[in-house]
């Protein structure tokens, strides 16, 4: 494997990682919405402590979802679309295969099919 396509492995697996967790998809919610907010405004959306939204942001700043930006004393998040975009096309890749793969599966039956007609 190479090394851009190790990359891409890599990012859509954090990516994945990061999805899996309903606060944190929550939390994208609410960027999308909101087009940044601070730590201590997410947690007045939700059932946790602001602690706990720090923490689910770290993840999903690793996974290249999210970043915190300083302005003065507070950190504003807000989303970054691309690693959802790639994760978003390496899963269309997938589907269209497997489009591809029972296309053929189907060419193959109605063939068999036709065949055992005659």
């Amino acid at each position: 494997m190479t090394d851009e396509r190790r990359d891409n492995a890599d990012g859509v697996d954090n990516v994945l990682g990061a999805l899996a967790d309903p606060t944190r998809r929550q939390l994208l919610d609410l960027l999308a919405a909101q087009g940044e907010a601070t730590a201590t405004a997410l947690a007045e959306r939700l059932p946790i402590s602001r602690q706990a939204v720090v923490k689910h942001l770290a993840v999903l700043d690793a996974a290249k979802l999210a970043v915190g930006t300083r302005v003065g004393r507070e950190v504003r998040y807000s989303l970054r679309p691309a690693a959802l975009n790639a994760t978003a096309r390496w899963m269309a890749g997938l589907a269209s295969e497997w489009d591809r793969r029972l296309a053929a599966v189907k060419r193959v039956a109605e063939a068999a099919e036709r065949d055992s007609r005659e």
